[in-house]
C-alpha cells in the first residue's frame, strides 16, 4: 500500500496508506481527510475532489479528455498540476506522492 500524504486546506499535512488499485479519492474521503467534496462518488463528473499534484507527477497517466473538460469547472485556481484525485489510481509507483487540496471545492 503505498503511502500518500494530503495537505489539507489548512495546511495540516495527513498521512494515509492507500491499497492499490483504489483512486486517491477513494483514500482521502474513507480516512477523513478534509478538503475533498468528491459530489459525484468518483464518476468524474463533478470537479469536487480536485488537488494539486506536488511531487510525483511524472508518474501518472496524463488526464483523459473527460478530466481535462472537468478541470476547466473546477471553483479554486488551477494550475498545471491540478488533477481529480478520481482519476488517480495508487500505486507502488505513488509510494510518497504529496496532495495539496484547494481551500474550496464548490
Amino acid at each position: 500500500m503505498p503511502k500518500i500524504t494530503y495537505i489539507e486546506p489548512d495546511g495540516r499535512a495527513v498521512e494515509v496508506d492507500v491499497p492499490e488499485g483504489w483512486t486517491l479519492m477513494q483514500g482521502a474521503t474513507t480516512n477523513g481527510v478534509e478538503g475533498i467534496e468528491a459530489e459525484c462518488g468518483g464518476s468524474c463528473s463533478c470537479a469536487t475532489c480536485h488537488c494539486y499534484v506536488e511531487t510525483l507527477a511524472d508518474r501518472l497517466a496524463p488526464p483523459g479528455e473527460t478530466e481535462l473538460g472537468m478541470l476547466a469547472n473546477v471553483v479554486a485556481e488551477r494550475r498545471p498540476n491540478s488533477r481529480l484525485s478520481c482519476q488517480l489510481k495508487a500505486s507502488a509507483a505513488l509510494e510518497g506522492m504529496v496532495l495539496r487540496l484547494p481551500q474550496a471545492q464548490s
